[in-house]
């Protein structure tokens, strides 16, 4: 059941929250103009620039895009460039966070989503995510989607916590088995079909078998969000197409949620 008090809370921190991240895009850019790594908004945070001219009104992340190798270099750079009271949290240097996203969290705050452990010792500060993007080979939409959404799903369900019994016995086997096959068959399909054509999130975020076209993409352009300039992709209704469909239709209100269980945007 819904508290009300709770959500009415949320909507009070919301435009805090969407502040402070905004403030962590801008050193994002700032450091990938300085080093020239490029990046694109992504997601719900090029929908909100598109449809409103910022933050869609109940959003509280932000989404970006980068090369995969370009998210190499920019973890290799971004520990000693940014500013204080951020940090660059990842799989390696978190491990115990189990998402498989790069985010850049500011530390003076706290933000609690559904899937979030408080056991486990890891920064939940607000944060941008940085999705990495590879090349993907040239092949029917409902392959890619079937192959990709194997994938997701079973990494999804063997890094989730797991408890002794023989569902678990079992589950860690059968999706076991199902990741190694799909992961296969993506190889093997990437080493005889095309891979200039398209690209998107990497495997274990792609349930829904995305594609875009890298002419779509690139060369980037340039968009307004929250007034202020950041990277775009080439073509935004063909990218935002991709994603969403019919974007411009506002969603019914009963879908306009905050997606945070808590959100706390100062500490201090």
């Amino acid at each position: 059941m819904n508290n009300p008090y709770l959500q009415q809370f949320k909507e009070q921190q919301l435009r805090a929250c969407q502040l402070k991240q905004l403030s962590i895009l801008e050193e994002i850019d700032r450091i990938c103009q300085k080093h020239q790594i490029d990046y694109w908004l992504d997601g719900g945070t090029l929908l909100g620039a598109v449809r409103h001219g910022g933050f869609i009104p109940w959003d509280d992340d932000i989404d970006i895009a980068m090369r995969q190798e370009d998210l190499d270099r920019f973890i290799s750079i971004a520990p000693g460039e940014l500013r204080e009271g951020l940090f660059l949290q990842t799989p390696q240097i978190e491990p115990q966070s189990k998402e498989p996203i790069v985010k850049v969290r500011d530390l003076n705050s706290f933000y609690v989503e559904g899937a979030d452990n408080f056991a486990a010792d890891y920064q939940k500060g607000l944060y941008v995510d940085i999705f990495p993007m590879i090349d993907y080979p040239t092949l029917p939409k409902p392959w890619v989607k079937r192959i990709t959404l194997g994938i997701s799903k079973s990494y999804s369900i063997l890094h989730k916590a797991h408890y002794y019994s023989l569902r678990s016995f079992a589950e860690f086997f059968w999706f076991g088995a199902k990741y190694v096959l799909n992961l296969c068959l993506w190889k093997l399909l990437c080493a005889f079909r095309p891979k200039n054509v398209y690209l998107s999130n990497i495997l274990i975020n792609n349930g829904y078998g995305i594609m875009h076209r890298q002419d779509c993409v690139f060369p980037l352009s340039t968009i307004r969000f929250e007034g202020k300039t950041f990277s775009a992709p080439a073509n935004p209704d063909a990218y935002l197409s991709d994603l969403y469909r019919n974007y411009m239709e506002i969603p019914p209100k009963e879908k306009q949620k905050i997606h945070s269980v808590f959100i706390m945007p100062e500490l201090i």
